[in-house]
């Protein structure tokens, strides 16, 4: 079976397990596709078999958290600095299984997460005018030390918030992604199969 490996702090718990599962011979014949640098690294640490989209191009499943759940399995990812990667992994995958706390969930998406857009270096500054022109307040992120992050992808990102919310995710992906310079969003619409959403009782399904 091949695993695409998510990204973030919920996902990592999910490398453990599945590394523990691994070693204990309770798994075998399993590789791995990491979503990011920081997952690729992770997994190899913790003696995951790894492989590429270009030897496996059809991934079983990829199990990776999000930032944001609203009803339809509609999802904000990004705040890891992954979206790309976790997007081209997740949308190569015959399911994509989401591991999230009840925090997560949401009635509209953008209420609880700011909205991550990868964009280029070249001119971002007209990218980020283009967002604010769609009615959010988008921010450059920074490191920790105030220089700006950089993806795996060698782009910038820039946090959308919305003041009121996201009401058609659907429509905002389109007039995004149909502006040059802008490379993706974090959301994932319509690609997420189910969701494990923990809280202090119990491990509930929730599907699209």
């Amino acid at each position: 079976m091949v695993v695409g490996l998510g990204t973030g702090s919920t996902a990592d718990f999910f490398l453990q397990s599945l590394a523990t599962a691994i070693k204990s011979g309770q798994l075998t014949d399993i590789k791995g596709i990491p979503t990011s640098r920081k997952s690729e690294q992770r997994a190899i640490h913790l003696g995951i078999p790894l492989t590429t989209l270009a030897e496996c191009p059809l991934i079983d499943v990829t199990i990776d958290g999000a930032d944001e759940i609203a009803p339809g399995l509609k999802l904000v990812k990004g705040l890891g600095g992954a979206l790309l990667r976790e997007k081209v992994v997740a949308q190569n995958s015959r399911k994509m299984i989401v591991i999230a706390d009840a925090g997560k969930e949401s009635a509209m998406l953008g209420t609880k997460s700011p909205l991550p857009v990868e964009v280029v270096q070249f001119a971002h500054e007209a990218s980020a005018r283009y967002l604010q022109s769609l009615g959010c307040e988008p921010s450059l992120r920074k490191n920790a030390d105030g220089s700006i992050f950089i993806t795996d992808n060698g782009n910038y990102t820039y946090d959308c918030r919305f003041a009121n919310g996201i009401a058609d995710p659907e429509a905002l992906q389109g007039k995004v992604l149909d502006r040059a310079g802008i490379v993706d969003t974090g959301l994932f619409l319509g690609i997420a199969s189910l969701a494990l959403i923990a809280d202090d009782a119990a491990v509930r399904e929730r599907a699209g």
